[in-house]
């Protein structure tokens, strides 16, 4: 890349960047960019930067990579958008572009209106900047901004597929430590992984910016490696509080968060990863208890059916989950069918299915959260299966089945779906004081929600109470002087196998 203009003189002058992140108060944010792209700083400069980034110096080379890990309201996005449009229109990439090939910007986010939020701030950049206004090509669309120097200023769902085969210029991923992919282990390390090569081309720098969260995944690698004066120099890793980074941040907000939930404002206005957050299951051992290739059990004689139902209205972005299981003979749960209707859906359609459903496993009775509390009842009874209310919490049904899980007592159908959310689960300290198991933000556990309602009777149920035939035989016994003990007595306790 060939920089037209230098980052400082970019953002000093009004024709140019001058009116995207101006003033005092931005001041913190125009020292990162300044150092990212190799230049020098000044004393009163450098402070700043080692206040954030435990460097005592700028890097005076331009980064790979600049991690802004930064509390909610700290700025980050509108940097992010000064960022795009520095890189897009006033850097050369003509030597690494073929003729009529054009270079590509995507931001990446968990969902496209979260991406679309850093797109709309380059949008507003160009087209109030007097001299980068005249490159627009023609009227920006809600997912493309095209300059007239053959780039592309993209918004793209963070997925590793949509980053491959393109020439970039450059990369913002916005609020990682929130990534998610159905079906993968490890979304932000993969997409990442799929992105690197398309920079590398091109020697473009991404941006990663991203409230903290867990102690886990990429955010929380880089920073425990990167960050301070021992960290990797072609990246760049600043950390700090929301005031830190916006001083006109009113403090009442970031009190009155702290007194709702610490823990959670520690981490959205304190900048900290939260250490009140931790992964309850382990995929390899949640798989090791999948029935390869079993989807599906059919109905067997002679035993009897749990069941649950998660019911969602069908026009939010839940699913309505179905699980239906029983109890094997060495006293494990058994997941024999699972069920879901994603949205958008019609709720008395989906009853009537799963009711369909249900009857045909013997199932007359079933079991469901509160949602919509009486709600629930009559479309169920209309087609002659009883509902009933669910008296404990979800978190109360995870905690009680992950003990069963990591000592091997349940058996789960081969469901990609179930296997992550699953894995997704989370226990995280609430604001009453109490541990609360539930999804990631922005995950979901409408499937795992059913599978523990469903196994909760199963699990808890002490199994019938078995007599070896040798009990039998030596208490039956005449010439047994202690066959029918006075008051029973640990002798007849011994005689009974659980």
């Amino acid at each position: 890349m060939k920089p037209l203009v230098t980052m400082r003189e970019a953002l000093e002058d009004p024709q140019l960047l001058g009116g995207a992140i101006p003033g005092e108060s931005w001041a913190l944010w125009r020292v990162l960019l300044i150092a990212a792209m190799g230049e020098a700083l000044t004393d009163d400069e450098r402070v700043l930067f080692h206040s954030v980034t435990g460097r005592s110096s700028e890097p005076l080379e331009r980064v790979d990579e600049i991690w802004a890990i930064v509390g909610r309201r700290g700025g980050k996005t509108r940097s992010a958008g000064t960022f795009a449009a520095y890189l897009a229109a006033l850097c050369d990439w003509s030597e690494y572009l073929a003729p009529g090939e054009r270079g590509a910007l995507p931001i990446l986010a968990a969902a496209s209106y979260q991406a679309g939020k850093a797109f709309e701030h380059v949008k507003g950049i160009l087209t109030h900047s007097p001299v980068l206004n005249g490159m627009l090509e023609g009227e920006p669309t809600a997912e493309k901004i095209s300059l007239d120097n053959s780039t592309d200023i993209t918004i793209a769902v963070a997925n590793f597929r949509t980053v491959r085969s393109i020439t970039a210029i450059g990369a913002i991923c916005d609020e990682l430590a929130f990534w998610s992919l159905e079906g993968s282990k490890n979304p932000d390390q993969e997409i990442l992984r799929a992105l690197r090569p398309a920079l590398a081309t091109t020697s473009a720098p991404m941006m990663v910016i991203s409230s903290p969260y867990a102690r886990k995944g990429e955010l929380f690698r880089t920073f425990r490696s990167d960050f301070g004066p021992n960290g990797d120099k072609a990246v760049l890793v600043a950390n700090g509080p929301s005031k830190t980074f916006n001083s006109t941040l009113k403090q009442s907000t970031v009190d009155k968060a702290y007194q709702r939930d610490p823990g959670a404002a520690s981490a959205e206005y304190g900048g900290l990863f939260r250490t009140d957050v931790e992964t309850l299951l382990v995929r390899e051992v949640v798989e090791a208890l999948v029935d390869a290739g079993i989807t599906e059990r059919a109905r067997e004689p002679g035993i009897s059916y749990s069941a649950f139902v998660d019911p969602a209205g069908g026009s939010g972005t839940d699913s309505m989950t179905l699980c239906i299981a029983h109890r094997d003979r060495q006293n494990n749960a058994v997941i024999d069918v699972l069920r879901e209707k994603k949205p958008p859906f019609k709720p008395s359609v989906v009853t009537a299915e799963f009711c369909e459903t249900l009857k045909s496993y013997g199932v007359t009775k079933v079991t469901g959260d509160n949602f919509g509390g009486e709600w629930c009842k009559e479309p169920f009874s209309h087609h002659g299966v009883t509902y009933e209310r669910c008296d404990q919490p979800k978190s109360a049904l995870y905690g009680a089945m992950v003990p069963h899980i990591n000592s091997g007592h349940l058996t789960l159908l081969d469901n990609t779906r179930a296997i992550d959310q699953l894995v997704g689960l989370e226990r995280r300290s609430g604001s009453s004081g109490r541990d609360i198991i539930d999804h990631a933000p922005g995950g979901h556990d409408d499937v795992a929600n059913a599978i523990a309602g469903a196994v909760a009777p199963l699990l808890t149920k002490r199994g019938p109470m078995k007599i070896s035939p040798e009990a039998l035989v030596a208490s039956a016994s005449p010439a047994n002087p202690r066959a029918f003990p006075m008051g029973g007595g640990s002798y007849s306790q011994q005689l009974i196998r659980h």
